[in-house]
Parts: C-alpha cells; structure tokens; sequence
C-alpha cells in the first residue's frame, strides 16, 4: 500500500497503455485494463483518476464511464481518446477530455491538474467539466456550428450561472488551474 494516487489507464493499445504507464509511474500507482471489463475489475475506491479510450473492445468507454460514475465514486475521468469530441460530449459525465496524440508533458499534466480538483467542491469540479467540454468543442468545431447548436449554448449558460455563484469559490484556487480553466475561456464566439 503506498500514499502515491492511483491512475488506471484504460486503453486497448497495449503498447500505448505501457507508454502512459511508464510516464506516471513514478509519482504514481498505475493500474492498466485494455478493456472495458479489466477497467470495471480494476476499478475501485482507491483509483483517483482515469485515463478512459472511448474505443475499447467489449464495449465503449462511453460506457465504462457510465458505470464508474453509478459507483458514486469522486475519481477524476479524463477521457484521453482518438475520436474527435462531437456534441454529444455534453451529457457526459467525464472531467477533462484529450485528443490522442498526447505528449508526456499534455499527460502529467492533465494527471496532476485532476488530482488538484479532487480537493475542490463539486461544484468547482462542475465548472472545470463544463469548461473542458467547452474548451474540446471549441478546438474542434467551427463557431457557425457552436453558435446553432442549442446543446453548446445551453452549456455556455451553465457555465456563466456556475461562474456567477462560484466568484468567492473561484478566488481561492491555485492560479495553475484558473489559468488554464480562463485561458479555453478567454475568446468569446
């Protein structure tokens, strides 16, 4: 048993599961599942962030989120995937979202600001989930599409109605992470 966070990489790539695992290892437990059902197995309390493929044999990531969110559990899911984020992205409960390739540094980073937010209330976590997916679907979709989409500005409103209640809770956050929530944030549509 160790004081070190636990990370468990989902990733059918073996070769890319043992790459992640070799770049957190050392700061870290890592647990590695190439599908979706080692994910459910090697899933439990002790796990504080997951670094979820949305394509795994058996069934979707989609999906092991799902169950991982009905545990009740508080680990931070990022998915760290291939596809490309769509509008569905929205509804899912995931915290942060990376498009594959990712570099060593994109990861560790990614690891290390998940394990910072765990400390924070739910409805800071909230705001960085809904600033994530706002921030993947801005990377990838061109502002005619964002601005049609009543799923996109629905997320917009819920952001601004968490910013608003959060002011006092916002301030008191480390300036690495409201740098980077503000920084996906900056440019207005």
């Amino acid at each position: 048993m160790t004081d070190r966070p636990t990370v468990l990489v989902v990733e059918d790539d073996h070769d890319l599961a043992d790459l992640y695992a070799a770049w957190l290892q050392g700061d870290h437990e890592v647990r590695i599942a190439n599908t979706a059902s080692e994910a459910i197995e090697r899933f439990d309390e002790d796990v504080d962030v997951v670094l979820l493929d949305r394509r795994l044999p058996e069934s979707s990531g989609d999906e092991v989120l799902t169950t991982i969110r009905e545990t009740g559990s508080d680990a931070q899911v990022a998915m760290v995937s291939a596809v490309d984020p769509d509008f569905d992205i929205i509804e899912m409960g995931f915290d942060a979202y990376l498009v594959k390739p990712v570099t060593r540094e994109e990861l560790i980073d990614l690891v290390s600001r998940l394990l910072a937010r765990r400390l924070y209330t739910v409805e800071v976590r909230e705001y960085f989930a809904l600033a994530s997916k706002r921030a993947a679907l801005e990377a990838r979709k061109d502002p005619e599409a964002l601005a049609e989409n009543e799923e996109y500005q629905r997320l917009l409103a819920d952001l601004d109605a968490l910013e608003a209640t959060l002011d006092d809770e916002l301030g008191a956050l480390s300036d690495e992470d409201v740098v980077a929530v503000f920084k996906s944030l900056s440019e207005e549509d």
